[in-house]
């Protein structure tokens, strides 16, 4: 038995003697009912025991008995107008008010302590009640995303939290679950994909939270949702309806579903990968949570189920095609860029936005502001590639397409005619190539790319890739030329301007007996 202090004995010994009950006691001290509970057989004890000693006759001295307990209770000078201030509660007045108001009212001469312990006796807190919504089989379905168990970072040692995925037929509360690493606008409609799937069907509507992979903007009449989870619902046939902002009780069965799911499949739980998790999920849901008996239905989950499975709507053959939205302007060739394609915009006009849809093998073109579909496309599977009719192509020269002349001009005259040549060919399209051509003179020497574009001329090869190959070769040629260095050329023997030898030999003969004559002459006798 805890031992109290005396002052807690005496509070327990005087309740118990007022004909409090244990439960009012706990409430009043905060003593658990067990300690409680204990200390009462002691009194019982000690007073049996007191009790035999008087009838023995025994010489010790015994307290007094206590008086008994006040049994009236006191009535509050308030009880008078009881009704008035119900009535002002009912208005969510505090006491102060309502003191104030008795006070200047009805000449109240109580204290506001009064008035105040007298509301709080009257303010019964009542639990929040909510109403109970049915739903006939295959209407809706509710999703949300939770915390899974921990599981291994992959390539890692770290452990953590991935998102839980739920998704619960709100007439049978079946479910489907999956974790994830990450989620986004794209995954987040392949998991409802995947729900469908594994239910047989899907839902009429969908009932799902504010979260921004659903929702770009909440608002409660007409919420705007992101294009791709719109597109998904309308391939499958579904109507969103989000819940209001923090109004989660809205889709309260799918918040229990995951409450469900941490509290008694993941509680303590610790797995090495996403895809083992996920297997658990599937084998603790067919084992365990579908076969249960739900609380309020008093009903089993899986019976529901197969009672609701032929009210689910048929899924298409096809599943969803998944794209990502750019903004793009068309081009003065009456083009827009994707990947490093061109691709017809038309009707869409030169220098408008029009919005781009990419699926994995064709692009659309729409309106930006009516999404009308103005153009379809194969998407190109090489850079480069101009997806362009040759009735579309555009050649009268725009200010760029002079620009771009002009500085060719300045390169030199060959490469003036390359550009011009082109451009004649490919029209204004062509003028990516062109650019690229102008801008081989940022990084080399004009003569040398000037002297490619001849080279290009003359292999009847009209491109950039070509012309940039011959000019690096070009400047690789020249280069190694600089490093060789100037060569010694042989000796030649004969030429226009060396004479033959018999004309040196006589020339020497002739100016040897001039030189000797010289000599031999009188005036240059030594005397």
């Amino acid at each position: 038995m805890n031992v109290l202090k005396p002052h807690l004995q005496t509070t327990i010994r005087t309740l118990l003697e007022a004909g409090a009950t244990q439960r009012e006691i706990e409430r009043v001290t905060g003593i658990s009912r067990h300690t409680i509970r204990a200390w009462q057989h002691r009194f019982t004890e000690e007073s049996e025991a007191n009790c035999s000693g008087v009838a023995t006759g025994s010489q010790e001295q015994t307290a007094p008995p206590r008086p008994p307990a006040p049994t009236a209770t006191t009535t509050s000078l308030c009880e008078p107008h009881r009704t008035f201030i119900e009535a002002q509660l009912r208005l969510k007045r505090n006491a102060t008010a309502i003191y104030q108001d008795l006070v200047d009212q009805f000449g109240f001469a109580g204290h506001y302590n009064s008035v105040k312990r007298f509301v709080a006796r009257l303010k019964v807190r009542e639990p929040e009640q909510f109403d109970r919504l049915e739903f006939a089989p295959g209407e809706e379905m509710q999703v949300d995303y939770g915390e899974g168990a921990l599981t291994r970072v992959p390539g890692t040692a770290r452990y953590r939290r991935p998102r839980l995925f739920v998704a619960t037929l709100r007439y049978s509360r079946r479910s489907f679950r999956r974790v994830v690493w990450k989620s986004s606008q794209q995954v987040w409609a392949e998991l409802h994909e995947q729900a469908w799937r594994y239910f047989g069907g899907s839902a009429h509507y969908v009932v799902l939270d504010n979260l921004k992979e659903g929702v770009l903007k909440p608002d409660l009449y007409e919420p705007e949702l992101n294009k791709v989870y719109a597109a998904t619902l309308a391939h499958y046939g579904v109507v969103a309806d989000p819940a209001r902002v923090r109004d989660p009780n809205r889709k309260g069965s799918v918040e229990n579903a995951i409450g469900h799911t941490q509290a008694t499949a993941l509680k303590g739980r610790r797995f090495e990968s996403i895809e083992e998790q996920n297997a658990f999920l599937e084998h603790w849901e067919t084992k365990w949570a579908a076969p249960r008996i739900h609380g309020s239905a008093r009903r089993q989950v899986q019976a529901m189920f197969e009672e609701e499975r032929a009210h689910l709507q048929p899924l298409p053959v096809l599943g969803m095609q998944y794209f990502t939205e750019v903004e793009r302007t068309v081009a003065d060739d009456s083009c827009v860029r994707v990947d490093h394609c061109s691709y017809a915009a038309r009707p869409a006009r030169i220098g408008t936005q029009v919005l781009v849809r990419i699926y994995a093998r064709r692009i659309e073109i729409r309106d930006l502001k009516t999404q009308e579909l103005l153009r379809t496309h194969d998407r190109a599977e090489h850079p480069g590639t101009v997806v362009l009719p040759a009735e579309e192509r555009v050649f009268n020269p725009s200010r760029e397409t002079r620009r771009i002349l002009a500085q060719a001009r300045a390169i030199g005259a060959e490469a003036l005619r390359l550009c011009e040549l082109l451009f004649a060919v490919e029209g204004r399209v062509g003028q990516r190539k062109l650019w690229g051509i102008v801008s081989l003179a940022g990084r080399y020497p004009r003569r040398l790319v000037d002297a490619a574009c001849a080279a290009a001329l003359a292999d009847g090869v009209y491109s950039y890739r070509h012309v940039k190959a011959l000019t690096e070769r070009l400047v690789t040629e020249a280069l190694q030329a600089l490093d060789r260095g100037p060569t010694a050329e042989p000796l030649t023997q004969q030429h226009e301007l060396i004479r033959p030898a018999e004309e040196y030999a006589d020339l020497f003969a002739r100016a040897a007996a001039e030189s000797l004559n010289h000599e031999r002459s009188p005036q240059h006798d030594p005397q």
